[in-house]
This record gives structure tokens, C-alpha cells and sequence, in this order.
């Protein structure tokens, strides 16, 4: 298995594939949800594109957005998402630990915003992060906005 880091324009065609093919298979068709799933923001320069492969299947993903493209004037993460596949087996905390420590490459000594689905407060309180807002909707899905505070 293999830990990947890659702009959009680093992606080939297969990683691209798998990686969008993931995302829809989680939050589309696992949570009968369907949004605007091809929202640009992947194309943005400075995004980042975090993954574990194995073999050609990405398997664990998330996705590193610049400051101002989701949050103003903070960088987020979003999408991370953990194939059906792989579940159980602690994945999840080491991709947002990757996806946290490329942040903090990227913009040091910065916050980090992200909107997460209400069920999933406690995992992102447990990596540092705390609750911002009221719950609200997002694509008819619970989300909260939560902050990291810079370390």
C-alpha cells in the first residue's frame, strides 16, 4: 500500500478515476445522497489530493483545499472518505493525521476548517478539532463546522 500527496495535475487518469470512484460510492450511493459531486475545487492549483492505494484502488482519501476556497481566509479538509473495504482498521485517524501534517506544511501555524457530518464529532474532537457551529444541513445531511486551532 502507498500513501500519495498529488495535485490534480499530477493525478493520471487511473488514480483519478478510482478516487472519484470512491467518493461517489460513499457519499452518493452508501448515503443515498446526491450533490454536486464535481465541484471544481478539485482543480484549484493548490489543492491536494491525500490517498492510500492498494494496487490501483484507492482505498482512503481526502482532500486538502487552499485558504478561501471553501473557508475564508483558512484552509480545509474535506471528502475523506474510507473504502467499505477498509473500515475497521484505523485508517481513517491516519488520513487526517497525513492530511493534517500537509496542511501544516503547506500553511504553518494556520487553523484548519473543515464541515463534518454531525455522527463523526467525537472522531474529529479526538484529532484536535472543536465544534464551531450550530448543526446545520448540507446536501440534507447533519454537518457541523469544526476548527483546529494551529499548534
Amino acid at each position: 500500500m502507498q500513501w500519495q500527496v498529488l495535485t490534480f495535475a499530477e493525478l493520471d487518469t487511473l488514480t483519478l478515476y478510482s478516487l472519484l470512484q470512491l467518493r461517489v460510492d460513499v457519499f452518493v450511493v452508501e448515503q443515498n445522497c446526491p450533490y454536486p459531486e464535481l465541484d471544481d475545487k478539485d482543480l484549484h492549483p493548490q489543492t491536494r489530493h491525500v490517498m492510500l492505494k492498494k494496487g490501483d484502488k484507492v482505498i482512503a482519501y481526502s482532500r486538502i483545499l487552499a485558504p478561501d476556497v471553501s473557508f475564508k481566509g483558512f484552509p480545509g479538509i474535506g471528502r475523506v472518505c474510507i473504502s467499505q473495504t477498509a473500515r475497521r482498521l484505523g485508517l481513517g485517524k491516519i488520513l487526517v493525521e497525513r492530511t493534517l501534517a500537509e496542511v501544516a506544511n503547506l500553511w504553518p501555524d494556520t487553523d484548519v476548517h473543515i464541515s463534518a457530518q454531525c455522527y463523526l464529532q467525537r472522531f474529529y474532537q479526538d484529532l484536535g478539532f472543536a465544534a464551531a457551529s450550530e448543526p446545520y444541513l448540507e446536501d440534507d445531511i447533519p454537518h457541523l463546522k469544526m476548527i483546529r486551532a494551529a499548534h
